[in-house]
């Protein structure tokens, strides 16, 4: 089903005028590594969290990263690793992680124990795909409701399907994966396909523009961020992909699709959502 804004129009409703921040969630941003830091990556994460309406931001690093990363952090909170993991990821209602991680036995470790102990609403991105598909066993027993965030080489190796096949059958394979382990699969593309098993909708926006470094990184912010206070359904999914898309497409008429970078996708992220707010489609 192509996913049209009269379908997620109400999921960007008018605040109530008695709220605070506590009524719209805590997201969880967890990556970087000694050797990429990664900390404008991971500031740009929260930044597109916060843009897209978390009422609070819990960036979380490794103890010998905090210093790279707190300049560049005004609104969210930094939280220093010190083999408290358990702590870190408390009272999250959502959590992003993965980006900018890399590769090794401690950070398997780290996502085993997030899906087997986390409840909440958690978005598996970059290198925290690369570990989850030498490790799909992890997946049958997890408590989180998990949204994964492939694009078509990283859905490969996740599935181990020839990365033709997928880009032939896009939402027969993301309907499949998806059935098979009971959680969402966000598929990035031109046409992005968000599938439940059951359900899949077509996030129809192509914008050539948001083919540069950081994309996908801005898109695991701003589900990070809508998640933190809406429910766990392809359609919430839907809607911050969309949201993603449109603020993506209106840099591109800004910038161009040559000029155009990651942190613009950011900056329209308001106009978007004013947009979806004022369509009467």
């Amino acid at each position: 089903m192509n996913l049209e804004i009269k379908d997620i129009k109400h999921l960007f409703k008018n605040r109530d005028k008695n709220v605070n921040k506590g009524n719209f969630g805590t997201c969880g941003i967890l990556g970087g590594s000694i050797n990429y830091t990664g900390s404008i990556k991971l500031a740009v994460l929260s930044w597109a969290a916060m843009c897209s309406g978390a009422g609070k931001c819990r960036v979380i690093v490794e103890k010998d990263l905090t210093n790279a990363i707190i300049p560049y952090l005004i609104e969210e909170t930094l939280w220093s690793l010190n083999n408290d993991l358990d702590k870190a990821i408390m009272n999250l209602d959502s959590l992003a992680v993965g980006m900018g991680w890399g590769i090794n036995f401690s950070n398997k470790e780290k996502l085993a124990y997030i899906l087997k102990n986390y409840p909440g609403k958690l978005i598996i991105d970059a290198d925290g795909l690369n570990i989850l598909a030498n490790n799909l066993e992890l997946l049958n027993s997890t408590k989180a409701k998990i949204i994964l965030t492939p694009h078509p080489k990283e859905f490969s190796h996740l599935t181990n399907t020839d990365i033709q096949n997928i880009l032939k059958n896009p939402i027969d394979c993301a309907m499949k994966f998806a059935k098979k382990y009971h959680l969402i699969v966000l598929l990035k593309g031109a046409k992005t396909i968000v599938a439940d098993g059951s359900n899949y909708y077509e996030v129809n926006i192509s914008v050539p523009g948001m083919a540069t470094a950081g994309s996908g990184d801005v898109l695991s912010g701003i589900l990070a961020g809508f998640m933190a206070y809406n429910e766990y359904n392809i359609k919430s999914v839907a809607a911050a992909a969309f949201l993603n898309a449109k603020a993506g497409l209106l840099a591109e008429e800004k910038y161009t699709d040559i000029a155009m970078i990651a942190r613009n996708t950011i900056e329209c992220i308001p106009t978007a959502i004013k947009i979806i707010r004022g369509s009467d489609l």
